[in-house]
C-alpha cells in the first residue's frame, strides 16, 4: 500500500460521499478561500470605480462606511449572544474604547512620523502602517477591557449580566467624559470630544477590514474553539461535564467579541471625524443588539443583512425627516411579529456550498422533478 506523501498536491475538486448512486463532488478549501477573496475583491474594485466616477457621492460613501462598521459590530456582538447565548450590553462601551484608542494613537504618532492628513487620503505606505497600527491597538484595548469586566461579568447569566455590562458601558462614557480633568491634560476633549481627527477610513480599507473579520470570525466559530462555545450555549452543564472548559471558552468569546467591536470603533473615529462621549450611550448598545436579534441570532448572513438594513432604512427615510423614525419602529414592530426568529434565523449562506450543489446537480427544481417522478412511479 503506497503512502501519501506531505508534498502531495491536493486535487481542486474532491469526491466525498455517495450522492444518488455517484461521488459527490466538492471544493478544495484553498479554492474555496480564492472563490470568496475574488468576490470581496470584485465588489470593493466596483465601489471604488463608482466612487472615482462620481456615481456615488460623498455622503453616500460615508453611509456604506458606517454600514461597513456596523456590520462589525453586529457581527461581533452576535459571538457573545447568538453564539454564546449571553446577553451583554455594554458593547457601544468596547467601541468607544477601541475608537478613542485609535484615534489618539494615530493623531499622537502622526506628529512624530510625520504623517499628514494628506497621505491617509492618498494612502502612503507610512499612513497605511500607522493605520493598520491604530486599529490593531484600538483592538487590544478593547480587549483587555473586555477581559477585566468579562472574567467577574460571565459568572452571572441573563439579565444580571446584561445589567453588570450595562454599568460597565455607562462607567467608560464617565471616564471618557471626566479623565482630562483628572490628568491635568486634553486626552479625550472631555465633553466637547476629541476633534482633529484625520480621515483614515475610506471605502477601500473599511471593506477589506470587514471582510478580514468576517472572515476570522467564521474560522474560529468553525474550529474546535467555536464548537466549545456552541456546545456552552446549548448546554452549559453537559459541556462541562464533557470535559469543556466554561470559563475559559466564555471569556474568549467576550473578550473576541470586544476586540472587533474596538476595531469597528477605530474605523467610525476615522469616519465621523470627532468623538464625543454623548454617541456611545445607552441606545448605541441596544440599537446593535436590534441588528443581531433582527437578523437572527446565530447567523452571521443574519447579522450582516440587518446592519445594512438598519443603517441604511434612517438614511434612505430622510425625507421625511418627521417621520421616519416611526417608520423604522414600525418596520421593526412588523419584523419581530412576522418573523420572530429575525430575517435568517439561524442560517448562514455559502457560495461555495451553492457552487457544489450546481456541480453535483442537487438543484431545488431537479429535487421537486425527481420527487414527481417517484410519486408518478
Amino acid at each position: 500500500m503506497e503512502e501519501k506523501t506531505a508534498f502531495e498536491k491536493k486535487p481542486i475538486i474532491s469526491l466525498g460521499g455517495s450522492v444518488g448512486g455517484g461521488r459527490r463532488k466538492t471544493l478544495s478549501t484553498p479554492v474555496r478561500y480564492v472563490i470568496n477573496a475574488v468576490l470581496v475583491a470584485a465588489f470593493i474594485a466596483i465601489g471604488e470605480l463608482m466612487i472615482d466616477g462620481g456615481a456615488i457621492t460623498r455622503y453616500q460613501t460615508s453611509v456604506l462606511e458606517q454600514v461597513g462598521i456596523y456590520v462589525i459590530m453586529a457581527v461581533s456582538l452576535n459571538i457573545a449572544t447568538g453564539y454564546l447565548g449571553q446577553l451583554p450590553l455594554g458593547h457601544a462601551g468596547f467601541m468607544s474604547v477601541g475608537g478613542y484608542s485609535c484615534a489618539i494613537f494615530i493623531m499622537r504618532m502622526s506628529d512624530v512620523m510625520g504623517v499628514g492628513a494628506r497621505d491617509f487620503v492618498t494612502g502612503t505606505p507610512a499612513a497605511m502602517a500607522l493605520f493598520v497600527c491604530g486599529l490593531a491597538f484600538g483592538g487590544v484595548c478593547a480587549a483587555i477591557c473586555g477581559v477585566i469586566i468579562g472574567i467577574p461579568a460571565l459568572r452571572l447569566k441573563g439579565d444580571y449580566l446584561a445589567i453588570i455590562t450595562l454599568g460597565f458601558a455607562e462607567i467608560i462614557r464617565v471616564i471618557m467624559l471626566n479623565i482630562d480633568g483628572v490628568l491635568g491634560f486634553d486626552l479625550t476633549g472631555g465633553a466637547k470630544g476629541l476633534t482633529g481627527i484625520p480621515s483614515y477610513t475610506s471605502f477601500v480599507n473599511t471593506f477589506v477590514i470587514v471582510s478580514i473579520s468576517l472572515f476570522l470570525i467564521h474560522t474560529m466559530m468553525k474550529s474546535r474553539h467555536g464548537r466549545a462555545i456552541l456546545a456552552i450555549r446549548d448546554n452549559e452543564i453537559a459541556a462541562e461535564a464533557s470535559g469543556v472548559h466554561t470559563t475559559y471558552y466564555k471569556t474568549l468569546a467576550f473578550v473576541v467579541s470586544a476586540f472587533f467591536a474596538g476595531i469597528a470603533g477605530g474605523l467610525y473615529a476615522g469616519c465621523i471625524g470627532v468623538m464625543a462621549p454623548a454617541k456611545f450611550g445607552f441606545m448605541k448598545s441596544i440599537e446593535v443588539l436590534v441588528m443581531v436579534v433582527l437578523g437572527g441570532m446565530g447567523s452571521m448572513l443574519g447579522s450582516v443583512v440587518s446592519a445594512t438594513v438598519l443603517t441604511v432604512l434612517p438614511e434612505a427615510l430622510r425625507a421625511f425627516a418627521d417621520y421616519r423614525m416611526v417608520v423604522y419602529a414600525v418596520v421593526l414592530i412588523i419584523v419581530m411579529i412576522f418573523r420572530p426568529q429575525g430575517f435568517m434565523g439561524t442560517y448562514d449562506f455559502s457560495l461555495t456550498g451553492v457552487v457544489e450543489k450546481l456541480m453535483n446537480g442537487s438543484l431545488p427544481w431537479k429535487r421537486e422533478s425527481a420527487e414527481e417522478v417517484d410519486v408518478d412511479a
